[in-house]
């Protein structure tokens, strides 16, 4: 099969790197790309939301999948030009990916569906969660405490010139749940916590994500079908209820609250970085998975994850994520590699042979191992002999869950 992979960052990175191991695979093909992905495959110049642009090469290469990593381009409406041409693609229509690119879109859908997620609040008064309503990259999210942090956010969103969605803030441990789906059914992958905030102890403003590991203790297969059963399936069936199915990736962020999991967003893709720890664990064949999606052919597939753990750090700019870090020369990926780690180009370019930062978040660090533990010792083995000026990246990743800690699921006693 010819796949092209539509995107730039870590989580394209990842993507290509899984597809790049399978037997199915006759060329790999992204755009634009990164320097990581152009050792995987052909990177050609085309923004990933030149819908015009990613037509013409798709049919120009005469590829059999077009995969879209990023949101933007899915909630520009993306998947829909290339289908309109016979094109296959995996990832959700305009229509369907309005499950990100609208909070209020999906607190309706989880109403209808019978979803349980946060209360809508009707004024933003603390204590409470202020999110703008549509896209932004992860970072239009603020949890306020006090009169300050609200005003604070309301100012912050201003610009943005989005609605305000304000909701209650839940308490408990966060986790990414990934479903691939078809339109109709769906395969869950295991589950994974991200390391949202900027900074060490959970401080700092939202970011895209500094860290993420996988799986969640305490949150196995088990309990992934349980959550799926509770929170994607009714989703996927309201959504084509609705006359707009799902294909693609639905990610859940969830909130394990002492009344049950509780849903805090859904996108539409592939998180960023929880996709870099996520499919280091897939046994399965990657391509053979997305195409059976686009196909709508999901019915009675399962996956397979290794045992053990996976651990990414992510090494960002200092300024991240009120602004990234361009031209610094970056040392030490080769080093890193070959201890064993996998380094995942986030924000990088070439200048002649120099490998330089380009972004906010530079690189995704990802380690295996048996245990969280070993997993997390890993990466920062590897991280610490990556350099460039600026470098930044918290601590803390995956220390609570190194140390022991588990995470129940609550039943509701509602229910």
């Amino acid at each position: 099969m010819r796949v092209l992979v539509v995107g730039s960052g870590g989580r394209e990175h990842a993507l290509a790197w899984k597809l790049a191991q399978s037997p199915a695979l006759s060329e790999l093909h992204a755009a634009p790309g990164s320097p990581g992905i152009a050792e995987l495959a052909e990177c050609h110049p085309i923004r990933a939301d030149d819908a015009e642009g990613i037509l013409g090469l798709s049919r120009s290469l005469e590829v059999d999948l077009v995969v879209v990593g990023p949101e933007v381009p899915l909630v520009m409406g993306l998947a829909d030009a290339l289908r309109r041409f016979g094109l296959s693609v995996f990832g959700p229509s305009a229509a369907a990916a309005r499950i990100e690119g609208s909070k209020a879109f999906a607190k309706d859908v989880m109403a209808e569906a019978g979803v349980p997620t946060a209360a809508r609040l009707p004024l933003a008064r603390p204590p409470c969660v202020v999110k703008a309503d549509g896209l932004a990259a992860g970072k239009g999210v603020f949890v306020c405490r006090t009169q300050a942090e609200v005003d604070e956010a309301l100012r912050a969103l201003a610009p943005v010139g989005a609605d305000v969605v304000v909701e209650e803030l839940l308490e408990g441990p966060e986790v990414s749940l990934f479903a691939i789906c078809d339109g109709r059914e769906l395969v869950p992958l295991v589950s994974a916590q991200d390391f949202k905030r900027a900074f060490d102890r959970d401080e700092g403003p939202n970011t895209g994500g500094m860290g993420a590991y996988a799986p969640v203790p305490g949150v196995g297969p088990g309990e992934t079908d349980e959550l799926v059963a509770t929170v994607h399936r009714p989703v996927l069936a309201e959504l084509e209820r609705r006359g707009v199915p799902f294909v693609g990736v639905l990610y859940a962020g969830l909130m394990l609250t002492s009344n049950g999991p509780r849903v805090l967003e859904f996108n539409c893709r592939f998180g960023d970085p929880e996709t870099q720890a996520v499919l280091p664990l897939l046994e399965d064949d990657l391509l053979e998975l997305l195409a059976a999606a686009a196909g709508g052919q999901l019915e009675g597939v399962r996956v397979e994850c290794a045992p053990g753990a996976a651990v990414t750090v992510v090494l960002a700019a200092e300024q991240y994520p009120a602004d990234g870090n361009r031209g610094a020369t970056i040392t030490g990926v080769d080093d890193a590699r070959a201890a064993g780690a996998l380094v995942f180009h986030a924000g990088t370019a070439r200048h002649g042979q120099r490998l330089v930062t380009n972004g906010g978040r530079i690189l995704g660090v990802t380690a295996l191992g048996a245990t969280v533990a070993d997993a997390r010792a890993a990466a920062y083995d590897a991280v610490r002999m990556i350099e460039f000026e600026g470098m930044r990246y918290r601590s803390d990743v995956a220390a609570a869950a190194a140390a022991g800690a588990s995470y129940a699921i609550a039943v509701d006693p509602s229910s």
